[in-house]
């Protein structure tokens, strides 16, 4: 059975945390937990703990991480500064609960996902993933302000239009953060009416022609589906976790 063994602070906040969830023997590989949530406050790391509790179940660590939201002190770069924040606390974790760190992959949802790949793009990371699985990703930022997606939220993220702060923007945006030396597997829900198709395939395409090594995959279901236990999604996004931690799938 899995159990939840800490709840770990990486910061002064309350919602500079995450939790590592362990199974009941020696981890297949450890997987990083980025809920999505548009980068609003509104959500928050209770969406990773189905995902964590059922990779636990599969044999897997998961590390569940939470940070600071628009609206809660988070917001561009504050957000962003705390995921790579949380996932280097996952090396001092992982020495004192003797969890093997070399199998680590990074799965992000939706604004997760946006946060996942750039955290991927660092060049001085003290936790280094075989890859990353981004589900239904923000990926491609300056067309989710165009298209206004969630009322605005990429505006609410970071704080200005593209033509107050240009910079601001392409520094968040993944489309920018190329090439990654860590391959991707970009998912995309073939019913998702949520974030649009043209989000995952735009990075890919973009990345590819960077020399990164990057795939799109289309899986079963909406957005959601990708983030719930037990459906054919949740299943599909398993199985590309176990090929980027390159090992067998469950």
């Amino acid at each position: 059975m899995p159990v939840t063994a800490l709840h770990v602070s990486y910061g002064p906040d309350p919602d500079q945390y995450a939790e590592l969830t362990l199974p009941g023997s020696a981890a297949r590989a450890v997987v990083v937990i980025i809920h999505g949530g548009y980068w609003r406050a509104a959500y928050d790391a209770e969406l990773g703990r189905p995902l964590a509790a059922d990779l636990a179940a599969r044999g897997f660590a998961a590390w569940n991480l939470e940070y600071r939201r628009a609206g809660k002190g988070g917001g561009w770069p504050e957000t962003f500064e705390d995921v790579c924040a949380g996932i280097d606390a996952l090396a001092p974790a992982a020495r004192e609960y003797d969890v093997d760190l070399s199998r680590v992959v990074l799965l992000g949802h939706s604004a997760g996902g946006h946060l996942a790949v750039l955290a991927a793009a660092r060049t001085d990371p003290h936790v280094l993933p075989a890859g990353v699985v981004s589900s239904s990703g923000v990926l491609n930022l300056a067309e989710a302000h165009e298209l206004g997606l969630s009322d605005g939220a990429v505006r609410n993220f970071l704080g200005c239009t593209p033509e107050e702060d240009p910079r601001r923007y392409r520094d968040a945006d993944p489309m920018h953060a190329l090439p990654l030396q860590v391959p991707v597997w970009a998912l995309h829900g073939e019913e998702d009416s949520t974030v649009p198709l043209s989000s995952s395939s735009s990075w890919v395409d973009a990345a590819r022609a960077s020399g990164t090594r990057a795939q799109l995959r289309m899986i079963p279901g909406d957005h959601f589906a990708m983030i719930t236990p037990g459906t054919k999604a949740w299943d599909a996004v398993v199985d590309v976790v176990c090929e980027a931690a390159g090992i067998p799938a469950v």
